[in-house]
């Protein structure tokens, strides 16, 4: 799934490790977050648009996941 952790991390100027503390996960699991291979419990995810003052929808592209899923869909 889509997600701007690392973009907005980044921006932040935090470490993969520093968002992990903040957030109460391990590294891993930020870095596993950025590379779009883990989805976030939503109390994960909760915890993250919070960190980085924003919505889950806007942290997760969720509008545009659910449009390309929609399609993938549609060719069936």
């Amino acid at each position: 799934m889509k997600n701007r952790v690392k973009e907005l991390r980044t921006a932040a100027g935090i470490t993969q490790q520093q968002l992990a503390e903040l957030v109460h996960v391990s590294s891993r699991t930020i870095i596993s977050l950025e590379k779009g291979q883990y989805n976030p419990s939503l109390l994960l995810a909760y915890r993250l648009a919070e960190q980085f003052g924003t919505s889950i929808e806007e942290l997760y592209c969720l509008k545009e996941n659910r449009e390309e899923e929609d399609k993938r869909y549609e060719n069936l």
